[in-house]
């Protein structure tokens, strides 16, 4: 049975566009704290810990809304996949479960997700067993490559932050975590655009299904 995703998709992407703002402040904080690490007289560290406290703020927002924004997104990523296997069940190389799971796996979540994706794009066109034409999944697989980059970048960043001990240190891990924000936007803006054309992919299948049998 066919599962209208248009109502999970306008929450996925309301919540995208939250955390676009959120990586904004995220930003923010960061420039502060490099204003404070590159600034602030040798032994003073008031303008550095209110920088910290700044960017710890935003970094619990940011994780709410990934937690959030991350349950939804699944959810309306297996009721795409649920539909998928309605119309093109035998061209679907996993089954319906691992539209969740996938994303948990240590180390092969880093692709496992993306196929499923590119599975449920073939099955929600037209013609499900036409070839791929050319340039087809550039808005996925940017997508994807902008959101495994900040990712990974983001946990670099981590990672330099929270063995910073120094000025300079500190000064040096804001650049990752500029780099890892700005691509947390991008990644958050592509996901929108995913979100709505794969949706509206599904939609103009589904209509178009109902209008031939009426």
């Amino acid at each position: 049975m066919l599962r209208n995703p248009k109502d999970l998709a306008f929450a996925v992407s309301a919540l995208l566009g939250a955390t676009v703002l959120a990586d904004a402040l995220g930003l923010f904080a960061a420039s502060e704290l490099w204003t404070a690490a590159t600034d602030s007289t040798p032994g003073d560290v008031s303008a550095l810990d209110l920088a910290l406290a700044l960017l710890t703020g935003t970094a619990l927002l940011q994780l709410l809304l990934l937690v959030a924004t991350g349950t939804v997104f699944i959810v309306w990523f297996h009721r795409l996949r649920l539909n998928a296997e309605v119309w093109a069940g035998d061209f679907q190389s996993r089954t319906p479960g691992w539209a969740v799971g996938g994303w948990f796996v240590p180390v092969a979540g880093f692709w496992i997700p993306r196929a499923i994706a590119a599975d449920i794009w073939r099955a929600s066109r037209p013609d499900p067993s036409a070839p791929d034409r050319r340039g087809e999944f550039l808005l996925l697989n940017g997508w994807w490559l902008v959101f495994v980059a900040d990712v990974v970048l983001g946990r670099v960043a981590a990672w330099r932050l929270g063995r910073a001990e120094t000025f300079e240190a500190y000064a040096s891990a804001t650049w990752w975590l500029l780099a890892s924000g700005a691509l947390g936007m991008a990644a958050a803006v592509l996901a929108i655009l995913f979100v709505r054309r794969l949706t509206s992919m599904q939609h103009a299948k589904a209509t178009g299904m109902i209008s031939a049998a009426q």
